[in-house]
């Protein structure tokens, strides 16, 4: 019958290895797009905070790269279905142009001036002088703060010097002959831009601009005859995050004045470095979207320098001032080469002095003319001397404290000492905990409160207490308490439905990009997932608080931890681009489709982006899970794996699966195999106690049982041992069709270091026996997957399962997992004689006993004699 089902007509093997590369593209690039989808919704949601300065610029980008991925998801999805559902490219469209609307929308006024100085720079300028800019001018402007002297270089003299230049057209022109997958072409076509930009002339009206504006720098900075040096800085316009470009543009130290035009064509070309060009690429990040402004600064002498947080910058119970200090450039003080001086004062409006601690700082960082950095080494009578006076630190403390009052939340500063004694501000940013890797602002233990667990990746920091709720796959959500903490096994986004009610997510497993986290972050949830042992170190009831900051969850409530709950920045919520934001938000974030077995859970009720994502995602494992229906088609294509198993595999590398391209006729040995999940799922197979030479302990009267029904229902015998078997591998794909005696079984997976897009799909089915011993071998098989964290679903003689996105090394444990359950199964049927049965079989895998020595076998032929 299993022959009969999966007979297909024979196809062409290089059509067939086509056919198969096809379908992996489509797979893995939607993949890709619903990775980066995952990535723009929690920057969305960050900066829907409110305390980060941003403009229309950064609505169009973000808008323009969402509608990027979702259409390339759809299209994907498209092809992998063969068109499928053809009602998705309606959601797209309608999706796709209620954002561009958005989008369309008027920015603000871009100034018109070539020149601006700092104190007439604002938050509202953002479009026209770029994030490091905009934030300058907060300092100087409106916190009136110091900075150091300077000018900004608009992006009306980028717009003005590349319309001069007449050679835009030629820009899109070398970037239409880029091949992503090409970084040749990347370079040629970097090199041809960037010297369109340096060999062109500035207009004369901005080149007058910005020499006249050094020119009134240097008579207001006393200069002499020589000019004063400046720092030139890159502060561009179209980007997601600074951190985003961090290192991707110019800037320049030491600038004289002969050679500041030079410079400023230098930065203005570095928008087009191979890197940039590349990642606007990867990213979907429209040209159109992107231009230069530059930052014009007074070079700072810096005696000392260093950095400064209005509250402590990894413990957040400690709410003082902290301040470190290196003599020379800041770096080495960030960068941990120098230990610093330490200063701790109060954070009042009159901060007062808790703690100074002088360290000996025998080297610093230099400046040299041309832009170098230099190390050298500190006099030792310098060294041990500290490098503010106390009037100095307690301006600092002060100028933190005005800041954080400024930007409404904690802030990260840097700040330098002139040799005339004159403190400046370099710098001002967030100080907070972000989702993701990277160090983060946390709290330290609490004094005399018991911490029941530790560890874990924040999804969205915080701070929440109440009692313990676990939350299986089948538990009824609408009977989950108000204000309790849900602990579960892993993160879903089917919790969407109590987030609202929830004091705190705590969840084994989960990814702090995924589905649910962007749901936690939208609704304010403090989440810690990963936490692995959350499920039984907390017991149901127990009151808890979760600090997710830290990662820890302590016994009862912890007063001095909730007081953190009040912190909300809302900096940037009066603003007018922050409404469009917010309107993009509400196309974008929300996820209405929370369960993919529901009625509703179809293209027709996508409302967001996110629907239309988790609607995709989900529906592509299927996909690709039918790819296996094709494999036995084309064995003159795949390649014989030699290894000691009881089935015939042949391989089929879609790329990076195998260690050298095989030719047709060749075969392979498991130690050519390169792929993770095959890789993995091998070494289970593998397994040396899985293979003996003695016949398994099989009760006689379940093997004629078995027997008898074979021959009755197939007197042919067009279902034998010895089917051949395939692999579909890449170097992090696998799709793995089996048949193992009398059963077929069908498994895909993708594992890689991106939590997000690992998965394990299983199916079991078919078998020699009657149907009910078959049910009670798919019920013994899901009992193993369950034990493993598998979602299980069993219906008659099939078993479906998934397990997804839990790191690489949980993934591989698995599918190795899964590897020995295979061979395991082999003539399992024949112990299915009693109901007892279902549970002493997996019993026997779960304690490792893979030849039914202990109470599997014999149990078996108890209850059937009894």
């Amino acid at each position: 019958m299993l022959r009969r089902l999966f007979k297909r007509k024979k196809r062409d093997p290089q059509l067939a290895a086509g056919l198969f590369k096809a379908k992996y593209s489509q797979f893995k690039a939607l993949l890709e797009s619903n990775s980066e989808l995952l990535q723009l919704l929690t920057d969305l949601e960050q900066k829907l905070r409110g305390d980060t300065v941003f403009g229309m610029a950064y609505v169009r980008s973000q808008a323009s790269r969402i509608v990027f991925h979702a259409v390339r998801m759809a299209n994907n999805f498209d092809k992998l279905s063969s068109g499928r559902l053809p009602a998705l490219r309606e959601v797209v469209r309608r999706l796709s142009g209620e954002i561009a609307s958005l989008a369309e929308i008027k920015r603000h006024e871009t100034a018109a001036a070539y020149i601006l100085p700092y104190p007439a720079i604002s938050r509202d300028l953002v479009d026209s002088v770029g994030g490091k800019n905009a934030n300058l001018g907060e300092i100087a402007g409106r916190a009136g703060l110091p900075i150091p002297d300077g000018f900004a270089i608009t992006t009306a003299g980028y717009e003005a010097f590349v319309r001069h230049g007449g050679f835009l057209d030629e820009v899109k022109r070398l970037e239409l002959e880029v091949d992503p997958a090409d970084p040749e072409t990347m370079v040629t076509a970097s090199e041809g831009i960037q010297r369109l930009f340096l060999t062109a002339d500035a207009p004369e009206d901005l080149s007058e601009a910005i020499l006249s504006a050094y020119a009134d720098l240097c008579v207001r900075r006393g200069a002499g005859p020589e000019g004063l040096p400046i720092s030139m800085r890159s502060s561009a316009i179209g980007e997601d995050s600074e951190l985003s470009f961090a290192g991707q543009y110019l800037s320049v130290l030491n600038v004289r004045p002969d050679r500041i035009l030079d410079n400023y064509r230098r930065i203005l070309a570095s928008l087009f470095t191979p890197r940039a060009i590349a990642y606007r690429l990867h990213k979907g990040i429209p040209d159109e979207d992107i231009a230069m402004s530059v930052a014009c600064l007074e070079m700072v002498e810096a005696k000392a320098s260093g950095v400064m947080y209005s509250r402590h910058p990894f413990d957040l119970l400690d709410e003082n001032v902290l301040i470190n200090a290196v003599w020379g450039l800041g770096p080495y003080a960030v960068d941990g080469v120098v230990t610093p001086d330490v200063y701790r004062f109060t954070r009042e409006d009159e901060p007062r002095p808790l703690e100074t601690r002088v360290a000996v700082k025998d080297r610093r960082l230099v400046a040299r003319p041309g832009g170098v950095l230099e190390d050298e080494r500190v006099p030792e009578a310098e060294a041990s001397r500290p490098c503010l006076d106390e009037k100095q630190a307690r301006l600092l403390a002060s100028y933190a404290v005005r800041l954080e009052r400024h930007y409404h939340c904690p802030q990260d500063i840097e700040w330098a000492l002139n040799t005339e004694g004159r403190l400046v501000l370099l710098q001002a940013r967030p100080l907070r905990a972000e989702a993701g890797s990277g160090p983060r602002p946390t709290t330290g233990p609490v004094p005399g409160r018991e911490i029941l667990l530790e560890g874990g990746d924040a999804a969205c920091p915080g701070v929440g207490a109440g009692p313990v709720r676990h939350v299986w796959p089948d538990s009824d959500l609408t009977t989950f308490p108000e204000g309790a903490v849900l602990v579960a096994e892993h993160s879903s986004p089917k919790y969407a439905l109590i987030l609202p009610r929830i004091q705190a997510v705590v969840t084994n497993a989960g990814s702090v990009t995924g589905h649910m986290a962007s749901l936690a972050r939208e609704y304010g949830v403090p989440s810690l997932l990963n936490t692995r042992t959350a499920t039984d170190v907390l017991k149901e009831g127990e009151i808890v608080t979760v600090d997710a900051f830290s990662g820890r969850i302590y016994r009862g409530e912890v007063p001095e931890l909730l007081r953190l709950r009040q912190d909300k920045g809302r900096f940037m919520k009066d603003t007018p681009v922050y409404e469009i934001l917010r309107r993009l938000g509400e196309l974008v974030t929300p996820l209405y489709l929370t369960d993919p077995r529901s009625p509703d859970f179809r293209p027709e009720k996508c409302r967001t982006v996110h629907d239309l994502m988790r609607l995709i995602h989900e529906l592509s494992y299927g996909e690709m899970f039918a790819i296996s229906d094709l494999a036995a088609d084309h064995g003159t294509f795949a390649v014989k794996l030699t290894a000691p198993l009881p089935l015939d595999l042949y391989l089929i590398d879609l790329g990076g699966g195998l260690a050298e391209a095989p030719g047709w006729t060749r075969r392979v040995r498991p130690e050519q195999v390169t792929s993770a999940p095959f890789k993995a799922l091998l070494a289970g197979m593998l397994l040396p106690e899985l293979r003996h030479a003695e016949p398994r302990p099989v009760d006689m009267k379940g093997f004629f049982s078995v027997m008898s029904q074979q021959m009755l229902t197939n007197p042919e015998g067009a279902e034998r041992f010895g089917d051949k078997s395939y692999a579909l591998i890449s170097d992090k794909y696998l799709n793995f069709s089996s048949r193992v005696g009398y059963h077929y079984s069908v498994l895909d997976a993708y594992c890689g270091l991106t939590m997000n897009k690992n998965y394990i799909s299983f199916q079991f089915k078919g078998g020699a026996a009657d149907d009910v011993r078959k049910n009670r071998r798919v019920r013994s098989i899901a009992r193993i997957l369950e034990e493993h964290d598998f979602n299980v679903e069993v219906a008659g003689d099939r078993v479906v399962a998934r397990f997804q996105k839990y790191d690489a090394e949980a993934t591989a444990a698995r599918l190795d997992m899964l590897g020995r359950l295979l061979i395991f199964t082999r003539q399992m049927d024949m112990l299915m004689i009693d109901e007892g049965s279902v549970r002493r079989v997996s019993q026997c895998f779960l304690d490792g006993d893979y030849h039914y020595e202990g109470n599997g076998a014999s149990g078996a032929r108890d209850g059937e004699n009894g």
